[in-house]
């Protein structure tokens, strides 16, 4: 289990209320910071990238879908897990969402256990998946290492390595 208590998470939501709902709700176990468009949500997420956004879909401007296409276009932003919080409950709508980049979908009205079951599991899910790409970095920097420490003393024993001699013979 992963101390979840220094994530931190962006709620963006044109509708004060929904806003404050969703502080509430999640604002004793997360860092979260709020942003009333996507213009501005953007801002935020280039200069401190959020763990988790959970984005509202019916705003002005710029509507939640080309924020997260955007956030999904960018390496640095790529894997920060959107989950949309909207109004919009048609299949259609949805299907939308998880077409450009959303891992999750909550319909409102929000139920403030089922948003923090999911924000949850889904910042759980982020760092396990961290902690596997930390791991693996590891074990191929380690068999890197190996191999050149191989062929340095295969180098120094006078062996000659080349591709055909490393090749396997049936």
């Amino acid at each position: 289990m992963h101390d979840l208590s220094k994530c931190t998470v962006l709620v963006v939501d044109d509708t004060e209320t929904t806003l404050d709902i969703l502080v509430e709700t999640l604002g004793d176990d997360y860092d979260v910071s709020v942003s009333m468009d996507g213009e501005d949500a953007l801002e935020i997420i280039k200069s401190e990238p959020p763990d988790l956004i959970l984005l509202d879909i019916m705003m002005p401007g710029m509507d939640g879908y080309e924020v997260c296409r955007l956030v999904k276009a960018s390496a640095i932003t790529a894997n920060i897990p959107i989950i949309f919080v909207t109004a919009k409950s048609d299949v259609a709508d949805e299907t939308m969402g998880f077409d450009v980049g959303a891992i999750d979908y909550i319909t409102k009205p929000i139920s403030p256990p089922i948003v923090r079951a999911r924000v949850r599991t889904h910042l759980e899910l982020k760092l396990a998946r961290e902690e596997l790409k930390k791991q693996l970095d590891k074990a191929k920097q380690k068999a890197v290492f190996h191999l050149s420490h191989e062929l340095e003393i295969a180098s120094v024993g006078g062996i000659h390595l080349t591709p055909q001699s490393l090749s396997v013979v049936d």
